[in-house]
């Protein structure tokens, strides 16, 4: 078709068809454009102009939109391709024609794709950022990148081909299109794709999976099912003196103590990876005393993705362990508590922002990476990530407060679906910034728990459990204002905050 060198792009929910385009794109046609299936038409219009696509393969019900944008004249998009036609049809190919047709050229002794000649530190991957603090970048990567990735991850986590990997976040996302989808070919496991959140306990029991990579909200959400039922059952108090009475116990002790939990989670779970943000040191300790091995893991788009992840046999509670084999960590501009940036270096680090040498200057200096999140590295060198830079609230006195901290804790009260918190300036003093959250409820669960059958009774409920987290915390933390709200906090695909968003849609208020 002509696209040999050419930008590619790949769009749809987690399927085999996306993953058989995306290697055939990267495997020796052109260069892969993974594009996020959430996307509004004008924002996928865009993003297709910007990375000069000429070609998209794409679930049917994209057809529509991306016809609009191959004939509005702008842009270079010429061909579309489908995942679910059988046959092509006007203005559309068939992705299964497009097979049956290679299989013929092979057939006929055609090796062109067969022996194309890859360059390995070639860009053959664009990935855009997801934005979460500013808008979004084209990462540039190579197959250097993300090979140097899946070694170093296959080297530090104890998974082979008798495995099951359930797919669930967005597989344009590098965690996912890495850890779940790439990761899981090299070491010939099995992929199960996740039929949707709500069915994701049913698929982990309906499977038997071993592996999942997944967000915090995943797994805060699973062990509220666990300890629902336990309640249910009235084993609650009794499952919590066992915990207390094995925390000193091996993991698989633990695992045999609690097969009944293990059970209902399919019986046969080894590792569980949380990733793309923070997870709740409460809700990791407790599933870890369950004899549920669950680590974090760390990383970026720009380092292909993975720095750093606790494994089977290594990890600390809060850490995302230690670096990958290949990839230097360090902190720099540290404070006294030796907390600073991050910065890391390897092969696995992007190759740059494609077409964007002022982000390039920042962001690369002297072969680092500057990541843009604050962490310290302990004297085992277990990695801690504090917070993002540009979210780090600095008060008057000095001080810095990392939101994530502390809506971990305001996602503790019950009730409470998610929380934002930020810094509000005092009319009076400007340089003066006060604590505030905006948190999202659940109508039903504080009529439940709490009787409070109206929004002055819902204020007055959720302040008293605000008040006693701020008994907890120094006074410079504490929290003095609170906007509750019904409507969800805008988040990106992966389920991360979109904190400069939430913030304007404050500040529009």
């Amino acid at each position: 078709m002509g696209l040999k060198g050419k930008k590619i792009a790949v769009i749809g929910e987690n399927r085999y068809e996306w993953e058989i385009a995306y290697l055939s794109i990267v495997c020796g046609t052109g260069i892969v454009v993974p594009l996020d299936k959430s996307l509004p038409e004008n924002e996928l219009n865009t993003l297709i102009d910007t990375s000069e696509v000429d070609a998209i393969f794409c679930s049917d019900k994209y057809v529509e939109a991306l016809e609009k944008i191959k004939y509005s004249g702008v842009g270079k998009l010429k061909h579309i391709i489908s995942m679910d036609l059988e046959k092509n049809k006007e203005g559309v190919y068939s992705q299964n024609q497009l097979v049956k047709y290679g299989e013929k050229l092979i057939e006929n002794g055609d090796r062109r794709f067969i022996d194309a000649k890859i360059d390995p530190k070639e860009m053959s991957i664009m990935l855009f950022t997801s934005g979460t603090t500013s808008k979004a970048k084209i990462v540039a990567l190579s197959h250097e990148n993300i090979c140097t990735n899946l070694m170093d991850i296959s080297s530090v986590l104890d998974i082979n081909e008798k495995d099951v990997f359930l797919s669930v976040l967005p597989i344009h996302h590098v965690f996912e299109c890495t850890v779940g989808f790439l990761f899981s070919l090299y070491k010939g496991s099995q992929t199960v794709f996740c039929d949707g959140l709500r069915h994701i306990l049913e698929n982990l029991r309906e499977y038997k999976v071993s592996f999942m990579a997944c967000v915090p909200a995943i797994y805060e959400k699973i062990y509220k099912i666990i300890r629902k039922e336990l309640e249910k059952q009235g084993k609650l108090e009794e499952v919590l003196l066992k915990e207390e009475k094995y925390k000193n116990s091996s993991m698989q002790e633990r695992k045999e103590v609690f097969k009944e939990i293990h059970d209902m989670l399919g019986g046969n779970i080894k590792l569980l990876i949380s990733g793309a943000a923070k997870l709740d040191k409460q809700i990791e300790e407790r599933f870890r005393l369950l004899g549920i091995n669950i680590v974090q893991g760390y990383g970026l788009t720009e380092t292909s993705p993975v720095i750093g992840v606790g494994s089977n046999k290594y990890s600390k509670i809060g850490s995302i362990g230690k670096a990958l084999p290949s990839v230097q960590a360090k902190i720099i501009d540290a404070d006294s508590n030796g907390e600073g940036e991050l910065v890391v270096k390897g092969k696995s680090i992007m190759l740059g922002y494609y077409n964007n040498e002022e982000a390039n200057e920042k962001s690369l200096i002297d072969g680092w990476f500057y990541t843009g999140d604050l962490a310290k590295i302990d004297e085992e060198g277990y990695i801690f990530i504090c917070g993002r830079k540009k979210s780090v609230i600095v008060l008057k006195n000095g001080k810095n407060i990392y939101p994530e901290e502390m809506e971990n804790l305001v996602n503790r009260i019950e009730g409470v679906k998610e929380s934002f918190i930020f810094g509000k300036q005092k009319t009076e003093d400007k340089d003066d910034i006060k604590v505030n959250v905006k948190i999202v409820y659940d109508r039903q669960i504080l009529k439940d728990v709490y009787h409070a059958k109206n929004d002055e009774e819902i204020f007055e409920a959720i302040s008293k459990e605000v008040k006693e987290i701020n008994k907890i915390m120094p006074k410079y933390k504490a929290i003095r204002g609170i906007i509750l709200t019904e409507e969800p906090l805008i988040k990106t695909t992966t389920n991360k905050l979109k904190r400069q968003d939430n913030l304007n849609a404050i500040e529009n208020i």
